[in-house]
């Protein structure tokens, strides 16, 4: 990757462009991203963390207990109610313009500084910082691997649709943005977070075509085939496509 590089544009809302510009330097062959200095900023919200010691993974991602556990749950009932293939199908209309709005990555990282994720067990601190968190980790854990690292860097920076809004183009409520993707217009597998207790009130599934195993699927249809429930991950997924983004497609 070139120092000063230019990505590919983003979009936020229907009409909403971004070009992200991530700044650069290159050291021992390998590019870090200008970050801040001075220590990790999730420590102040995390000051009993020692940064030198990984979290049990076991702790990580629990959705039965904890201190958090009310408002991840009352996100989740939110999404799992609403997120129907009507609904879907709408935000792709609306956000899929890709003409607003330019800023750079780190333009669009700072943004997440107002973002606490409401879907999330771990974390109660703002997006931003668990960016660079996941940028780090990753550079860490895969020194050679230098386009994974920029994919730690961007992989949440579609929650800032839950941060910008036109007077026509009222802010998505989080549940519209955060959180796991899962199918819609099938029934929901048990692997989907409270699967059980949260999509009593989805319309879709008093719907026949959409309540059955395969819903409006074929067998073997693949993925590219099947309409994901809108949000963050599926934002900037259609944003890569779009900018012919050059990352392999597994990657993305």
């Amino acid at each position: 990757m070139c120092v000063g590089s230019e990505l590919p544009c983003i979009t936020l809302e229907a009409g909403t462009r971004l070009t992200f510009t991530l700044q650069t330097r290159i050291y021992q062959g390998h590019w870090l991203v200008q970050e801040p200095e001075g220590p990790d900023p999730s420590l102040v919200y995390r000051p009993e963390v020692d940064p030198e010691e990984a979290k049990n993974k076991g702790g990580f991602r629990n959705y039965t207990s904890g201190p958090l556990l009310d408002r991840v749950f009352a996100t989740y009932k939110l999404m799992h109610t609403h997120q129907t293939v009507d609904f879907v199908r709408k935000k792709h209309t609306q956000f899929r313009g890709f003409s607003y709005k330019k800023m750079t990555v780190l333009e669009a990282v700072d943004m997440l500084d107002g973002l606490v994720d409401e879907s999330d067990p771990d974390v109660d601190f703002p997006n931003s910082f668990h960016a660079f968190q996941t940028a780090e980790g990753i550079r860490k854990a895969h020194p050679d691997k230098d386009w994974f690292h920029l994919v730690g860097l961007l992989h949440d920076l579609g929650k800032i649709l839950a941060l910008v809004g036109e007077p026509q183009l009222p802010v998505p409520p989080q549940w519209a943005v955060v959180g796991d993707t899962f199918p819609v217009g099938c029934r929901p597998q048990a692997s989907v977070v409270f699967c059980d207790s949260t999509f009593q009130d989805n319309p879709d599934l008093q719907n026949p075509q959409y309540s059955t195993e395969l819903g409006m699927y074929q067998p073997h249809c693949g993925l590219e085939n099947v309409l994901m429930s809108w949000g963050h991950d599926e934002y900037m997924y259609q944003m890569m496509k779009f900018n012919k983004f050059s990352l392999p497609p597994e990657q993305v």
